[in-house]
């Protein structure tokens, strides 16, 4: 994972998160495992914070959604 002052990165997803972009993680959550999805959560989550102030909210927003659509993945799972 790389932060926002790496000169080393690719650019990041620069736009708000669309309705295909949740519904693609939420198929993706749906066949990943509860460990992959926790992973997965708080590897969003660390980029959303690395992110936090940077371009106005874009990024963090985008990778916070991601984060989130996982979590309710394990939610789902955890009320069944």
């Amino acid at each position: 994972m790389m932060d926002a002052s790496s000169t080393h990165h690719t650019e990041p997803m620069a736009r708000h998160a669309t309705a295909n972009d949740f519904a693609n993680w939420t198929a993706q959550a749906q066949c990943m495992t509860d460990a992959e999805l926790i992973y997965a959560a708080k590897d969003c989550r660390a980029v959303e914070s690395l992110w936090r102030g940077v371009d106005g909210g874009i990024v963090e927003g985008f990778y916070s959604d991601q984060a989130s659509t996982y979590g309710m993945e394990l939610y789902r799972r955890r009320q069944r």
